[in-house]
């Protein structure tokens, strides 16, 4: 029965004609995003010790300005990238899952009451 439960429910999707996500772009803007995310700690750093390096003021501001802000730009919007892909990916998983669960539920529901009524005919 639930083998069925299934066919028709593939069908169902099948027949909506929707444009499901694109798994193709989700997955190189997560992958975008982790890259950003990456990047921008190392510019951080790397620009955090640059400006220390050097005893020149203009030189330590230049440094700051290239290295640590953009990279707080880059990891900002790579983890922007990151949790917004990763919940999307998480979301759908648990809505998918939610309803398989309901029609194994109604499975079981319709199962039990088929039970009860061939009970009651019985007597």
């Amino acid at each position: 029965m639930n083998e069925n439960r299934i066919q028709t429910f593939t069908e169902e999707i099948g027949e909506l004609k929707l444009r499901g996500a694109r798994a193709d772009r989700e997955r190189w803007l997560l992958a975008i995003g982790t890259v950003a995310l990456i990047a921008g700690v190392a510019m951080a750093i790397v620009g955090g010790f640059q400006a220390s390096g050097t005893t020149e003021m203009g030189d330590q501001i230049a440094f700051l300005a290239t290295g640590t802000l953009i990279g707080l730009a880059l990891v900002i919007a790579g983890t922007a990238l990151f949790v917004r892909y990763s919940l999307a990916r998480f979301m759908r998983f648990w809505l998918v899952r939610l309803v398989h669960e309901h029609r194994s539920e109604t499975d079981r529901v319709v199962d039990a009451l088929k039970n009860i009524e061939s009970k009651l005919d019985g007597r």
